[in-house]
């Protein structure tokens, strides 16, 4: 089936071989996420950081209905300047697969990819979860489902704060999804280090979240886990802030009927425009921050594995 559906750059293949740590990074954030060219330097960036860590990078996208495992420098480009990707959750992927059509992958793509190609670990920005005003509209991100029953483990600076951060968290916990805070005992919101929802569980280093994720998936116990790592503290936005121009950027989608996949983008887009652009640079400077901190955790997790098989062969 791989062979049928993905494709691995020459890297990616040899760390696969050599078991070397490997973390997936999206591409709905390159398409959809920021503007041309910030988009292309910001996925250059990231896929440096994950280097530096000692992990791989393995930016997923689809190009005319095959998963790409990895993109070229050409395939980044392309896909920053293209108007013709689809923005690709689980429930899109078989389309755009078999039409040999263009995807960006959103979370739960990613995820969904990156476990077809064996592949742990996962970085992103922040993941999607239950919209504001979910309790008219039903709109609860895929992302969800996703994290309760894929395994793989997303470093991510909480959920997008134009969520609803309560409905958000408790969602994950019904799902039996694990949030672990990364250093920090609260909720990221993404722009902001704070959102007042407090987190039942904090690490402080790599390796107890790896140690927390190895042993979740030792135990049989099924989906990912979500780690929660907060943008640092010099590029953290006022949370009361941003709430102010993200409700206005809520009636305003609202207002225009703006629905389904197309609402995160037109949101992010309003309150680009709408902080005299600190939110895009929050934006670049969490994704880094959590490449870091996966990158890492991969690392550990990979050694964890590499002294378990030392034992059993003592």
């Amino acid at each position: 089936m791989e062979s049928d559906y993905l494709e691995y750059t020459p890297e990616i293949k040899e760390a696969i071989l050599e078991k070397s740590p490997l973390v997936a990074l999206e591409s709905t954030i390159i398409t959809h996420g920021m503007p041309y060219p910030q988009n292309i330097q910001t996925a250059i960036e990231v896929e440096e950081v994950v280097r530096k860590t000692g992990s791989i990078p393995a930016t997923i996208a689809l190009i005319k209905g095959k998963i790409k495992i990895g993109l070229t420098r050409r395939e980044l480009e392309y896909l920053g300047k293209s108007r013709d990707f689809i923005k690709t959750s689980r429930r899109d992927l078989p389309v755009v697969i078999a039409q040999k059509l263009n995807g960006s992958t959103t979370v739960s793509a990613t995820m969904i990819c990156a476990k077809l190609a064996g592949i742990k670990f996962f970085a992103t920005g922040g993941i999607g979860g239950v919209h504001r005003n979910a309790n008219k509209t039903f709109d609860i991100s895929a992302d969800l489902i996703e994290l309760s029953t894929t395994n793989v483990a997303v470093v991510s600076a909480g959920a997008k704060a134009i969520l609803n951060l309560n409905w958000t968290t408790e969602y994950l916990e019904t799902l039996g999804v694990p949030v672990i805070g990364y250093k920090t005992a609260e909720f990221p919101s993404f722009y902001s280090r704070k959102s007042g929802i407090k987190l039942p569980y904090k690490v402080t280093t790599e390796r107890a979240a790896a140690e927390i994720i190895k042993t979740k998936w030792n135990l049989g116990i099924n989906g990912g886990i979500l780690i929660a790592n907060p943008i640092p503290q010099k590029y953290s936005l006022s949370f009361t802030k941003m709430n102010e121009i993200i409700n206005k950027a809520i009636k305003e989608s609202e207002k225009k009927k703006i629905i389904g996949k197309d609402v995160t983008p037109f949101l992010l887009s309003y309150i680009k425009d709408n902080s005299s652009g600190d939110s895009l640079k929050c934006n670049i400077e969490l994704v880094k921050n959590n490449a870091l901190i996966c990158g890492k955790i991969a690392v550990a997790y990979n050694v964890l594995g590499l002294n378990s098989v030392k034992h059993r062969m003592l």
